[in-house]
Order: C-alpha cells, then structure tokens, then sequence
C-alpha cells in the first residue's frame, strides 16, 4: 500500500472505533483533509506583499492589498463553483457573509467584530486554487498583539499540536532573527510537526531593493542567493525565490487603458520620460491615470514597461503582460513550488493526518503504535529526517556527498529527474542509467568500514531513494 493509503486505512479504523465525539470531529476532519488540496499558506510581517502574492499566484485580484478590518483574519482562498464566503466563527459555528468585488478585490461584510471570527473562507472558480488552497495570514510582528497571535497560533507546531496547514511560503524583505524564530516555531521537530521541505522564502518586494532601478531584479537574485547560503536560514528554508509580487499581478491582469497610458508615457522625449520618472512621487503628480498605473505597477514595473515599449521589444498588452510576469520572478516561484510542495503532497499530507492522530490518541493505543509504525517505516519520513540532520549540519561527509545526498532524497524535488540534477526532458533511459550509478555509489559508502555510522545510515536511504526512481521507471 501507498503511505497516504496506510494512513486513510487508519483514520477510517480510527474513526470507527472511537466513541469520543471531540476525538471522532477531529479525526474525520483528518480524513476529509487529506482528500482535499494541499493547504498552503502564506507568511510574513506586515506590509511584506502577502496578498499581492497570493493575487500573483491565483493570477487574478482577489485578497484586498490594504489595511481593513479583513486582513487582520486569517483567510482561506479555495477552488469552488461560484464565488461565496464563509465566516467560520469563534464559538464552531459558520455563517455566509456578503461580499462585493472592488477593483477586484473580493471585499467581505463581516457583520461583527473581527475578534469574534476565527478564520474566513473564500471559494473561487480557479484551476490553480484546485491543486492547493492557499491561505492569507495577518501580519507577522503586527502593532496588535492579537493580530499577530492569530498568525502564530494557526501556523506554530507546538508539542503534538498538528498544524492546520501542510505548507508555508514565508516573506523576507530583510532577514532578521525574529524570521528565523518563526520559522523554527512552524518546523517544530522537524519531522512531526514540520520538515525542511515544506517551507519556501520569498524575497518579496524584491523590484524595491536597489531604489527600484531597472537592474533590481539581479541584485535581489544576489541578495536571496546570500539568504539561502545562510546556515541559520537553509536548514529551515532551503530555497528563497525574489519576487516582485506587484509586478507578477500586474503581468496577470494588465488592462487595455493600463497599456495606453504606459504607451503614452513611453512616446515621449526621452529628457521628458527620464524628468517624470525619477521619482515615484513625481510621476503620480502627473495625471490620475498614471497615478492608478503606479499604484498597480510600481515605479519598477512602470519603468521596465516604458523601456520595453519604447525599445518595441513588447508590441501589445499581451506582449507587455508575459513580459512583466516573465521578469516578477513567480514562475520561478510556481517552480520551487510545484518541486517542493506539489511533488511531496502525499507526505505532507501524511504527516498532517499523522499528527492529528498524535494529538488525540492514547500513547499506549494499538492506533498509536499503528501511527508510529507508519512513520518510521514509510521512506519517505526517512526522507525528511534525513534532510533535516543534513541541514542542520549534523551530518559527516564530504560536501559533495552531502549536496548529492539532499538531491537524492528529494530537498531540490520529488520527481527522478530532479533528484538526479537531470533536465526535465531527460530520456528515460538516461534517467534510468544515472539512478544505476547513483545506486551503486551509495551502495558502496553504506558497506564500506570507514563510513561513519550516521553516513552509512543516510547512504543505505539514498540508495534506496534510488531503488525508488528505477521501480518508477519499471512501472511506467
């Protein structure tokens, strides 16, 4: 049986057994859990682009980008029908709420004191929410105590706690160690609560380092590059992608008008263009119209499209709209995320079910040792606890072996090609030929007497990681 196959049969044995009620609420909410989209949510400190993102990933304006009484909640965008929203209150109850659309932002009636609502869900007719729900948190470090609390107690994994999300993006701007703390809160032990897998960064704002020049985007790239050598930062958040998230809404829903007056700024004398847009200031002053482009776009954004329609390098909106998402910086950030999340949905889905039933069973239960027998025996939480030692510096070997290693067990991405640092259209025969060698490479670290015994250990994985790539290939 498949690892999320083991855990259904659990639940559902689980379930049936039990006669607590609490205990039958929680575990058939674990069942239904892992049937649905993997939860990711997104994190930061206030003012980070948090929504900006999340309307980036979506492609289309949904999480309002201001300061009103809904983004101190926690809210849950998902794939529905028709568009609805539900607030899910304090006392276990849900009720709908209204909702209108302004300037595309779905803005939602509460009706009540924000404090009275746990959390609000939002259902959206979208093909990328169908694959995860992606959730907005307030503000990290927020003025209100409160606010921030709701963020930390719906994300941390404290003790047998689960979590109520299987994934977190995390917004850096400048790296400091309350970000590091928090990170650490999420990940609890690494493997229970969360996993070195299971977190991106996000250099967000990224247009902005460098006062916005047209040459950000590189040093941004050199600025997450130094993040993601961090040893405090790797072994939490392994992979940290810049991105401009206003340009990356844009690029998804740049407007005709946009496009005229982005053309018409761009037909002027070129003393004239450099004159308006020295500052950001400057060019809002300069006609309502442009101030509303600014305001989407940023003055990084207005500059690079000006350039890339004055230089004709974009001829139309739909040319200057796949060049804006083209230089944002998400689809590299749907990348990392289709590799570190999409491909490890079954796991982190796994280990989500795995700790609800940690939180509600008897230690001594033969459904607890169940649970604990599923997770030392499933490879792919070896996998995770093995990525965690190798991040954590706590693995011997040589650097090579150790950066070979992290691939093989998955830490660039589930899929074969991806453990073997292959390009995605590989043969499958070469795929196959580089599993061998790498088989039996491993194969001879973890029998030789001179390995250290934790490197013998982590070999034996790798080379059964491997073992898995070629069983893949023989069923396909």
């Amino acid at each position: 049986m498949s690892l999320l196959a083991d855990v259904r049969a659990l639940l559902d044995r689980t379930l049936a057994e039990s006669r607590d009620a609490t205990v039958r609420h929680a575990i058939g909410a674990a069942r239904r859990r892992i049937d649905e989209p993997l939860r990711v949510a997104i994190a930061g400190k206030v003012k980070a682009g948090k929504s900006t993102l999340l309307n980036a990933l979506v492609g289309e304006e949904l999480a309002p980008t201001d300061a009103g009484e809904c983004t101190r909640i926690v809210t849950w965008y998902a794939d529905g029908p028709a568009y609805s929203v539900t607030a899910h209150l304090r006392d276990g109850t849900t009720e709908p709420r209204p909702f209108d659309r302004v300037a595309g932002a779905v803005r939602i009636g509460l009706g009540r004191p924000a404090e009275q609502v746990d959390h609000l869900e939002v259902r959206v007719p979208s093909a990328r929410l169908r694959q995860h729900t992606l959730i907005d948190t307030p503000g990290i470090a927020s003025l209100s105590t409160d606010v921030s609390l709701r963020t930390m107690a719906f994300l941390e994994a404290e003790g047998e706690r689960a979590t109520q999300t299987d994934a977190v993006i995390y917004l850096l701007r400048h790296m400091h160690a309350s970000d590091v703390r928090f990170l650490e809160s999420f990940h609890g032990d690494g493997v229970s609560g969360g996993s070195p897998v299971n977190a991106v960064g996000v250099l967000s704002r990224a247009d902005e380092i460098g006062g916005a020049r047209l040459d950000a985007m590189d040093s941004a790239a050199r600025v997450a590059a130094r993040y993601a050598a961090d040893d405090r930062l790797r072994r939490l958040c392994p992979v940290v992608v810049p991105v401009a998230g206003l340009l990356g809404a844009a690029g998804a829903t740049l407007r005709e008008d946009e496009y005229r007056t982005l053309a018409a700024v761009a037909a002027e004398p070129m003393d004239a263009i450099v004159e308006l847009m020295l500052t950001a200031d400057r060019f809002a002053a300069s006609a309502p119209a442009r101030r509303a482009v600014l305001k989407r776009y940023g003055l990084f954004g207005v500059r690079l499209s000006v350039r890339l329609i004055r230089e004709q390098k974009v001829h139309d909106s739909a040319d200057l709209a796949r060049a804006l998402t083209a230089h944002s910086g998400i689809e590299r950030l749907r990348e990392v995320f289709a590799a570190q999340f999409a491909g490890r949905s079954a796991v982190l889905k796994a280990r989500s079910a795995l700790a609800v039933l940690d939180e509600y069973l008897d230690p001594e239960s033969a459904a607890a040792a169940e649970a604990e027998r599923i997770r030392a025996s499933a490879h792919e939480f070896a996998e995770l606890r093995l990525l965690h030692l190798l991040r954590s510096g706590r693995m011997p070997g040589r650097p090579e072996q150790l950066a070979e290693m992290d691939r093989l067990l998955g830490g660039a991405g589930a899929a074969a090609y991806q453990r073997l640092a292959l390009p995605a259209e590989a043969e499958p025969g070469r795929v196959v030929a580089a599993a061998r060698e790498a088989l039996a490479r491993w194969q001879t670290v973890a029998e030789h007497p001179l390995s250290a015994r934790e490197l013998r250990t982590a070999a034996r994985a790798a080379a059964r990681s491997c073992e898995g790539v070629l069983a893949q290939d023989q069923q396909g």
